[in-house]
């Protein structure tokens, strides 16, 4: 039969009328439109025929088609039968590993329960199979069959375990996926199967990689101990590892041959041209390797920069979580985390957070220098982040804090509002860790206060100038009188930082500014925002006399003049390292479902006799 038959319409609609359907064609056109709008009937009985067809590839043509049908949601249920008989066919003259293959992926993708059984026997007698390509379609519906009824479990784990210890690299990946979806907790699995996997692992292909490396990486934060250093007088080292400088108490520490298995059978997949497997050994290296070995990764994750900018992405958040731990090992390759003018915002801004991690007493001039020209970008977000940055490396290394403060002040005159509000939003940070700084900057601030316009830019103004107001004794109370004008048409920040200043100068200042004080609380009295109507009535019951005594509320001066502890200014990616690097939770930094943690290293290693197999040639 010619396959094109399975699209003549003409032949669908004579089809039906043999079968006794009812149809009342009344032209020629109506045969084709009757051809148009019906069932499929007629093409699955052509499958059912060229599925039991002793060609085969007729056979599997028709597997591909009804893959193609199942995909696109049609119903292909009762071709069931003709796909089982080629699932369980024993016919020797039907040898093709193929068809086989095909006939089970079918199989497992019919979503009905009462096949279970049927499906589990297909399952079992594909993971015999002879050809390694049937075997890994096993695994694949290991998962499938598992989705469809759990209660399958113990069984699908019989089928697991016989497939791991299967040798071919076809399989190794596909079953180690099907071991991660349906028993991830079963490491007594994978023992006997460890040093095979690793030894298989340059073979197999590129995602089938992936999978197994993060799979290995977990088991060895369970099977092994810790080789890192855990203090400065105690540096601990392998038996493969020269590095022994800088000891003060000799304390060898003999790495488990299997955990150096591991490391070494993963160190050329550093070269794989899969970023994802680059990524996947650069994690294992950063949970798994002792200390000064882990920089081995760093070209290789530096390389990956010159993909497409949704790797970029990807590896440059991995870097800015490990740079904040290992500075060392990017510091050599600075330049290539310089921002160029054709990368997107958010790359523009991890490669920012990486130089901050990055700066320190040697290269901060050269950092400082490059900020410059950032903080002159038309990407204001950029631009903003930044100014940020420059706050950060003020905080971080002291020689160059004035240097970055009066750069600062120096942005208040800038013609760009974004930049001038991040500036004094930043400066009033800084302000709280330079004491001696306060006077001129806070009067420079006051000078320019009426052009700015940012509601942020200036609640901080007001917030320094309430905090340091015994400093600018002539300023203050002519910033207060301004604002009492403009109370009303302030935004509610703005409005908020205004009624504080006003309780310090009264607390402060009374004879100056007391009147100035009781107009702005009836202005908050009366004011739309409930917040606003609440904090004036708190600050007036706090700071106006008691008629009982006249004098001052006690409290007022503790409460309101009180030291603020001040903000520390760090990096996002500061505890990002909670999460497994190269994992969605990292990435996203939340916990995302179906995440496992990585355990913590045992404090006593584990029976490292239950990896011992005997090798059958």
């Amino acid at each position: 039969m010619s396959t094109s038959a399975l699209y003549n319409d003409q032949g669908g609609a004579e089809a039906a009328v043999e079968a006794g359907q009812e149809s009342t064609p009344t032209s020629s056109s109506t045969g084709a439109a009757f051809g148009l709008f019906s069932a499929d009937f007629k093409k699955n009985e052509d499958l059912k025929e060229m599925l039991e067809s002793n060609k085969e590839s007729l056979k599997l043509e028709a597997m591909k088609r009804v893959v193609g049908l199942i995909a696109k949601g049609k119903n292909a249920s009762e071709l069931f039968p003709a796909v089982v008989k080629n699932v369980a066919s024993k016919n020797i003259e039907d040898p093709n590993q193929f068809i086989r293959a095909s006939a089970l992926r079918v199989l497992s993708s019919i979503r009905v329960p009462i096949i279970v059984p049927i499906m589990m026997l297909a399952i079992k007698e594909a993971a015999a199979d002879l050809s390694p390509y049937v075997r890994k379609t096993s695994a694949h519906a290991i998962q499938k069959l598992f989705s469809l009824d759990p209660d399958q479990k113990e069984q699908l784990i019989e089928v697991i375990e016989k497939l791991l210890k299967d040798k071919s690299t076809l399989v190794a990946g596909s079953v180690v996926m099907a071991f991660e979806e349906v028993c991830p907790d079963r490491i007594d699995l994978i023992h006997k199967n460890y040093r095979k996997l690793c030894n298989l692992l340059v073979d197999v292909e590129e995602w089938g990689q992936v999978v197994i490396i993060s799979m290995l990486t977990r088991y060895a934060r369970t099977q092994f101990t810790s080789p890192w250093k855990e203090n400065n007088e105690k540096t601990f080292y392998d038996s493969d590892s020269e590095e022994k400088k800088g000891q003060i108490e000799a304390k060898p520490y003999i790495m488990d041959p299997d955990h150096r298995l591991l490391l070494r059978n993963t160190k050329p997949l550093l070269q794989s041209r899969n970023t994802a497997v680059v990524m996947s050994v650069a994690q294992l290296y950063w949970h798994l390797a002792p200390k000064h070995e882990v920089s081995i990764v760093t070209k290789s994750l530096v390389r990956l920069l010159r993909s497409h900018r949704e790797v970029q992405y990807i590896v440059l958040q991995n870097i800015a979580t490990m740079s904040i731990q290992r500075k060392g090992m990017f510091e050599p390759f600075m330049k290539s985390f310089y921002v160029r003018s054709t990368d997107a915002t958010h790359i523009k801004t991890l490669k920012l957070e990486i130089l901050t991690n990055l700066a320190n007493e040697a290269n901060i001039s050269t950092i400082l220098r490059e900020f410059q020209t950032y903080v002159k970008s038309q990407d204001k977000a950029f631009a903003a982040a930044t100014i940020q940055a420059i706050g950060r490396c003020a905080t971080n290394i002291s020689e160059v804090t004035d240097t970055c403060l009066n750069g600062l002040v120096l942005l208040l005159s800038n013609r760009d509002e974004t930049v001038v509000a991040e500036s004094v939003v930043v400066i009033k940070k800084l302000l709280q860790t330079q004491p001696t700084q306060h006077s001129e900057i806070i009067k420079h601030m006051a000078k320019l206060f009426d052009n700015i316009t940012v509601p942020m830019a200036r609640a901080s103004i007001l917030w320094l100038m309430g905090e340091y107001c015994e400093r600018v004794p002539k300023i203050a109370p002519d910033v207060l009188r301004k604002m009492a004008k403009t109370f009303t048409i302030e935004e509610d920040i703005v409005k908020l930082q205004t009624v504080n200043l006003a309780a310090k100068l009264y607390l402060t200042n009374s004879k100056q500014t007391k009147l100035l004080t009781q107009y702005i609380l009836n202005l908050g009295k009366y004011d739309q925002n409930y917040d606003i109507r609440d904090r004036t009535r708190f600050i007036r019951q706090l700071i106006v006399p008691s008629e009982k005594n006249g004098a001052l509320n006690k409290y007022a001066r503790r409460i309101l003049l009180a030291p603020k502890p001040a903000p520390v200014l760090e990096s996002a990616f500061k505890d990002r390292d909670r999460y497994q690097l190269g994992t969605l939770s990292h990435s996203l930094n939340i916990k995302a479902t179906g995440y496992q943690e990585l355990s913590d290293w045992p404090a006593v290693a584990p029976d490292q006799s239950v990896r011992n197999v005997e090798v059958i040639e």
